[in-house]
């Protein structure tokens, strides 16, 4: 990834003056699916946190066992690199 190009959407993210303007940020730079990916992500993120099963999150939030594992797997990566 361009870091470059990564710095500039945080930067523009970061302008975002309210909710309702980041909201319509958000939709504007994203595609509907993406959207809901995107969301999906984060309720993942907080489900396993939680300690949710991963097959119940798959069920709850209708996607595949695989982007759930991706999920637990990104959050074991980011638990150890705060243990550094």
């Amino acid at each position: 990834m361009n870091t470059t190009h990564l710095n500039e959407l945080l930067d523009h993210l970061l302008e975002r003056q309210d909710r309702s303007d980041m909201e319509d940020t958000l939709r504007y730079l994203l595609t509907p699916a993406e959207l809901t990916e995107v969301c999906n992500r984060l309720q993942i993120l907080r489900m396993l946190e939680a300690g949710v099963p991963q097959r119940e999150i798959a069920k709850q939030l209708g996607v595949g066992i695989a982007t759930v594992t991706r999920g637990a797997r990104a959050l074991k990566i980011k638990q150890q690199q705060r243990q550094t």
